[in-house]
């Protein structure tokens, strides 16, 4: 097998195309695949590169594929639909598996096929985007800075950018489901925006309230620090509102609010245009402290999250095909450090 080729799944996606366009870039010849025809077609004749067209569920076109690279890049959400189907698929061809989710489900069920993984001598690393390697790069660093740490938050946020429609519509799947956090190395449910708080980004300063990122399953395993929260900005009217979530959680959770949404969202622009993506940013805070008071503090600023999702499950792509990995459930700065981030560029992190 060429050690520059793998299969990039959900290639008709938004992400998916940023990743295809730019995978020359470094050095990478993907097989284009997803289930619909016209747009991996056209966009396989705009690169000049292979393609293939099947859904998941043919497990018989799918393993074939997957038969003829080492690697899947599987970029089709949301994840808690698709991921299972596609590492097993990868565990009965020997295929090492990558995505880009950033789902704690999704996170947690991968992590149920390590012993698999170990004994085909493959690697499975969900979150080489933006979910999660920014942040676990950050949660390293700070672990690495203060190892007895026994609490860790982290927090994001964007200026300018906007919601891809597969983003958009992994966000709908969750409507009225609430949030969690890590308590004593359990993962817990909490109720959306449970906490909140002013953050200094450094660019600027915002608010946040918590979310359920996945670095609530993530960092856990990077880091081992039991107490986990984790914050995106949020209006501090929207924080207030979610304090009467628990009387429209019913509603929001019923198969027509989410239907309703969903079209809304496919009325939308696939995604933010390229001179958005420029000119935007992603923000980045961590803190970790342990049970003697000490604690230490960070701030990153990077590229605008799709497209640092693009570069950076690219650069992993290029590790992986090069022999550098670790066999079984791996989480991107477990097996690649603190400083992977750093060789995205644009990225900059500083103490706080």
């Amino acid at each position: 097998m060429e050690n520059n080729k793998f299969l990039l799944y959900g290639a008709n996606g938004y992400t998916g195309r940023l990743i295809a366009k730019l995978a020359a870039s470094y050095g990478l010849v993907p097989i284009l695949a997803g289930r619909k025809k016209k747009p991996i077609v056209e966009l396989a004749n705009e690169l000049n590169l292979d393609y293939r067209v099947f859904s998941l569920k043919d497990t018989r076109s799918l393993e074939n594929t997957l038969l003829e690279v080492p690697l899947v890049l599987h970029a089709a959400g949301p994840f808690q639909f698709t991921s299972r189907l596609m590492i097993e698929a990868c565990l009965n061809t020997n295929t090492h598996y990558l995505d880009i989710t950033g789902e704690i489900s999704v996170f947690e069920q991968a992590k149920r096929f390590d012993e698999k993984a170990k004994a085909a001598g493959l690697m499975i690393m969900s979150g080489v985007g933006f979910d999660v390697v920014p942040t676990d790069c950050m949660a390293k660093y700070l672990q690495e800075k203060l190892p007895d740490a026994t609490h860790l938050k982290l927090a994001f946020a964007s200026i300018g950018g906007a919601y891809s429609h597969g983003t958009a519509m992994t966000m709908a799947e969750g409507l009225g489901q609430g949030s969690a956090a890590r308590i004593n190395g359990k993962i817990t449910p909490q109720p959306l925006g449970k906490k909140g708080m002013w953050l200094d980004f450094g660019v600027k300063k915002m608010f946040v309230m918590t979310i359920p990122w996945g670095d609530v399953s993530t960092a856990y395993f990077t880091t081992g620090i039991p107490n986990i929260e984790t914050y995106t900005s949020a209006s501090p009217k929207t924080f207030k509102y979610l304090k009467w979530q628990f009387l429209y959680n019913w509603l929001l959770r019923t198969s027509f609010a989410k239907d309703y949404l969903k079209k809304k969202i496919k009325q939308k622009p696939a995604g933010p245009s390229d001179e958005m993506r420029e000119k935007a940013m992603s923000l980045i805070w961590g803190e970790v402290s342990n049970e003697g008071g000490q604690s230490v503090s960070a701030r990153m600023e990077c590229l605008e999250g799709y497209t640092l999702t693009a570069i950076s499950s690219l650069i992993i792509c290029q590790k992986v095909l090069s022999g550098h990995f670790k066999i079984g459930y791996q989480t991107p700065a477990a097996v690649y450090g603190a400083d992977l981030v750093l060789e995205i560029p644009g990225t900059t992190r500083v103490d706080s």
